[in-house]
């Protein structure tokens, strides 16, 4: 299917989504949000890329395999959990570190929104990874049924 209002409605939509996805990632954390929620419209905006202008486009909008990405995601939610250890704290406890950004700007980064992000990209790599997997399934029609 090619359609030329899907292509320009993805065009204004899906970089509104990717934005919106790390909105939700980087308020996640202290409110309702995060990682899991961020990365599935991240997903969204990543599958309407797909569906508009054809897998390849899905492909080269990851850069990277969705499976490696799913593995750097799992890979970064566990080491959020160091910190804790290193501190003799039990496992996976929440530490703050507070940036001075100067004139009173203050910047708190965390060990949970380390998590949130190893989560981001857990999500969006198994998520497009099953995607991906759909789109080289051949169709049902397609396949010789023997007989």
């Amino acid at each position: 299917m090619s359609s030329l209002i899907l292509r320009a409605g993805t065009r204004l939509l899906a970089p509104m989504m990717l934005l919106f996805s790390v909105f939700l990632l980087w308020r996640g954390h202290n409110l309702p949000g995060g990682g899991f929620i961020g990365g599935l419209v991240a997903t969204s905006a990543i599958a309407l890329q797909g569906i508009a202008f054809g897998p390849a486009s899905m492909r080269r909008t990851l850069v990277f395999a969705p499976a490696t990405i799913a593995g750097a995601g799992v890979l970064i939610a566990t080491f959020a959990a160091l910190p804790a250890a290193l501190a003799g704290l039990p496992f996976f406890t929440g530490l703050w570190l507070k940036l001075d950004l100067g004139d009173g700007a203050v910047l708190p980064l965390s060990t949970p929104l380390l998590f949130d992000i190893g989560v981001y990209f857990t999500v969006i790599g198994g998520v497009c990874a099953l995607i991906a997997a759909l789109e080289e399934e051949p169709a049902l029609e397609d396949q010789d049924m023997g007989g």
